[in-house]
């Protein structure tokens, strides 16, 4: 009978105890939201009657951040980050309890930190609200953010967002303007090889960049492709070839054409995401270009 006492006891100190946490967070969720409107703001973008990119803008501080979905990537590239740098990311709530424990214990036995334990949500958190410090207290915060965003948005939604806002090096955000920019198309179909430089460039993007650091670039890609959950998404012998591709080299300028149109048409509608136009691509480029050389 004291048996069933102390566990109906402990059972109901553990149920007031996890009130009282959620209530608590609840309550620093409404006081302290997560500054998501940070993660909205994108280039305003000229397409042509197919929806082909003509013009891009950047975002009034200065980078290229075009919108896309994880529908608009290609698979085997979400697939690969996902196995990368966040297993676990459709079963956990935002912190990794799995992989914040072996990091722990890592670094305990070892001295230093041998493989981290960010998620996506919190790589969300952290470029959402950036921070210079990379002390535990900040840390820890993310680790709050994370679960708010949780809170707040779905995995999918998540998900997008990092493929949105992820640092590229330089004034290059997201998935979609690092593809254009350093192999010259959407990301609609990727190899191996460019996938898993995309996947490798956000962690260190500045010290990364293909078109300053080809070497780095090429480590770190090499990184990815060498992660054995990497390994069984890409098939047996597809890494090998992959990484005897080369990095590209130099940063492509995005596609800039029908510039009087494009400009006439941000005047005319300064907060309309996409504007669409009856332009055909292709042949603006040939008349483009036979214009120059006459």
């Amino acid at each position: 009978m004291r048996g069933w006492h102390s566990f109906f006891l402990g059972f109901a100190l553990a149920a007031c105890v996890t009130g009282a946490a959620m209530y608590g967070l609840d309550r620093l969720d409404r006081a302290y939201p997560p500054p998501l409107e940070n993660a909205r703001l994108v280039s305003q973008e000229l397409v042509d009657a197919d929806g082909n990119l003509l013009r891009a803008f950047a975002t009034p501080d200065g980078r290229w951040r075009l919108q896309t979905t994880a529908s608009e990537v290609d698979p085997q590239f979400i697939k690969m980050l996902i196995a990368y740098e966040d297993q676990r990311f459709y079963d956990h709530h935002g912190v990794d309890i799995q992989a914040l424990g072996r990091s722990a214990w890592q670094l305990l036995t070892n001295g230093r930190i041998v493989s981290g334990a960010s998620t996506l949500s919190m790589q969300v958190a952290r470029l959402i609200e950036p921070r210079a410090d990379r002390s535990f207290s900040a840390k820890f915060r993310q680790m709050l953010r994370a679960v708010q965003i949780e809170r707040r948005l779905s995995k999918d939604e998540i998900l997008e967002l990092y493929l949105n806002i992820a640092p590229y090096g330089g004034n290059i955000e997201g998935v979609r303007a690092a593809s254009l920019a350093w192999f010259g198309k959407e990301p609609r179909r990727l190899d191996t090889a460019e996938a898993a430089l995309l996947v490798s460039l956000p962690q260190l993007p500045e010290k990364r960049r293909p078109d300053r650091f080809p070497d780095a670039a090429k480590e770190a890609r090499e990184r990815v492709l060498q992660r054995l959950a990497v390994a069984r998404i890409v098939g047996e012998g597809e890494a090998e070839r992959a990484s005897a591709t080369a990095v590209p080299r130099d940063r492509l300028a995005l596609p800039a054409f029908a510039p009087h149109l494009a400009q006439a048409a941000r005047t005319k509608f300064p907060s309309q995401h996409v504007i669409s136009s009856t332009l055909r691509r292709g042949i603006q480029n040939e008349l483009e270009a036979l214009a120059r050389h006459a």
